[in-house]
């Protein structure tokens, strides 16, 4: 299988509330590309239609575009999974004095999301991921520590990739992008995040929120309030 993978959001809960990262599975990479250049040459306005990164963010579109351009997606059978989570739940685990462990809490998330696909009998297991800059995680550092977190629930003679790619040039990353965008309106409860979903919820093959009772446990201490 290929795995496109993106996110919408922020660790740090500024201006925003909740991160999602996801995106969805195919077995034919090509082919979903090429419906989205498809759709975006005939059905976009005419000053984007020959851009290389369409995001759903993109000011040139209006809501019943985006609601179109979504429904267009899961016509083309994309398999989609997805983590969220609330800002506010992010365990004191990843944060000290400096701050908040952004690059290793990043790349745990997309272990856990990834592991929504496991177990699986497929023999190709290839994912790409959106290429941003993680902190104090190079991307050896990244990579090994996704390695570390799926192989052993692998098949055995799995062809396992992990590779970085530039959304510009990835249509499919793009399309990630897509989904996590509406998702990212679900959860936050923003604009149409209700029609979002509706569009959505029929190809959603796994989901799940991390650490939603963390602070229930009560080993778990909440740090305290500033005053």
């Amino acid at each position: 299988m290929f795995i496109f993978l993106d996110e919408a959001g922020n660790f740090s809960g500024k201006g925003s509330s909740c991160f999602v990262i996801g995106g969805f599975i195919t077995s034919d990479q090509k082919r979903t590309a090429k419906a989205f250049r498809k759709w975006q040459h005939r059905k976009f306005p005419k000053k984007i239609r020959r851009k290389n990164e369409v995001k759903f963010s993109d000011t040139g579109l209006n809501e019943s575009l985006r609601l179109k351009t979504l429904s267009y997606f899961i016509k083309q059978d994309v398999r989609i999974f997805y983590s969220f989570l609330e800002t506010k739940n992010i365990p004191l685990d990843y944060r000290n004095k400096r701050g908040l462990e952004s690059g290793l809490l990043y790349a745990e998330a997309v272990v856990k999301t990834l592991r929504l696909l496991l177990p699986t009998d497929d023999l190709e297991f290839r994912v790409f991921r959106d290429a941003r800059q993680l902190k104090k995680v190079p991307k050896s550092k990244f990579n090994k520590i996704v390695k570390a977190g799926l192989t052993p629930h692998l098949p055995a003679k799995v062809r396992f990739e992990i590779r970085s790619v530039d959304s510009a040039s990835d249509t499919n990353i793009q399309i990630a992008d897509w989904i996590c965008g509406a998702l990212y309106r679900y959860h936050c409860n923003t604009k149409n995040s209700e029609k979002y979903f509706l569009k959505l919820k029929n190809s959603i093959i796994a989901q799940d929120e991390m650490f939603k009772d963390h602070w229930l446990n009560e080993n778990n201490k909440k740090p305290p309030r500033k005053r």
